[in-house]
């Protein structure tokens, strides 16, 4: 299993859709056996949901996360856990022990913020990006 972690600096970067790297896990027998820093070379949640499939994860832990990429990463058959800060090691070895605490209803709320001209539910549609087959046909 692969599990993902939006990363920045150690801990769980908390906006999906600009995560700049993630660390990737590799979990054989309830114990990471791997770990590995990589840059995602793009930004946007359809982008980042096809790395994310290209790369073999099979779960996401997550900060805010908006509505285009929960879209993107079910369709890509992601499991997402979001909601979740701190220390990624600790995030990773809390969703091995079965004890994570996240937030399945967070949402990203930076859209305003960062200028973004899309509200989380409406992207998919004009400011939506080619899912490559990975996150649907928006």
């Amino acid at each position: 299993m692969k599990i993902a972690v939006t990363y920045e600096n150690g801990n769980v970067f908390g906006h999906f859709g600009h995560a700049e790297q993630f660390k990737i896990y590799e979990i054989e027998n309830g114990a990471v056996v791997a770990s590995e820093v990589v840059d995602t070379n793009g930004s946007g949640h359809g982008a980042l949901a096809q790395f994310l499939c290209d790369m073999g994860v099979n779960a996401l832990i997550c900060g805010g996360v908006g509505m285009g990429a929960r879209i993107a990463l079910d369709e890509a058959g992601i499991k997402l856990m979001p909601g979740v800060s701190g220390s990624a090691d600790d995030a990773v070895q809390s969703y091995i022990s079965g004890t994570l605490n996240f937030n399945p209803d967070a949402q990203c709320n930076h859209h305003h913020e960062s200028g973004h001209e899309c509200e989380p539910h409406e992207c998919g549609g004009h400011c939506g990006e080619d899912k490559h087959g990975c996150g649907g046909n928006h």
